[in-house]
């Protein structure tokens, strides 16, 4: 009786102007290659990290290295520096 525990991407989807990656993985519970359970978490990705002191504001380019590959790859194709700099303007303009 082999108890077996994975985490699969199941889906991607690139919303919006500004490029934004929702993230679907799904938890998969397993005993002798049949499927007990499975359970969804999502997460959303932005271009940029950004923050405010004072009058001056940090971007940071989003942290992806911790994603699965073919989340890299998708946010490396999508989020041009033309969508990063048009996101960092929105930020700044108080458009949240």
């Amino acid at each position: 009786m082999a108890i077996t525990k994975e985490t699969v991407v199941e889906k991607i989807e690139v919303v919006g102007e500004f490029r934004k990656i929702q993230v679907g993985t799904d938890t998969v519970v397993k005993e002798d290659g049949t499927e007990l359970s499975r359970s969804r978490h999502r997460h959303v990705l932005a271009p940029c990290t950004s923050s405010k002191d004072g009058d001056t504001w940090t971007h940071a380019n989003t942290d992806i290295s911790g994603e699965a590959s073919v989340v890299q790859a998708v946010a490396n194709a999508v989020w041009t520096d033309s969508v990063r700099t048009a996101y960092k303007a929105w930020i700044e303009a108080g458009s949240l």
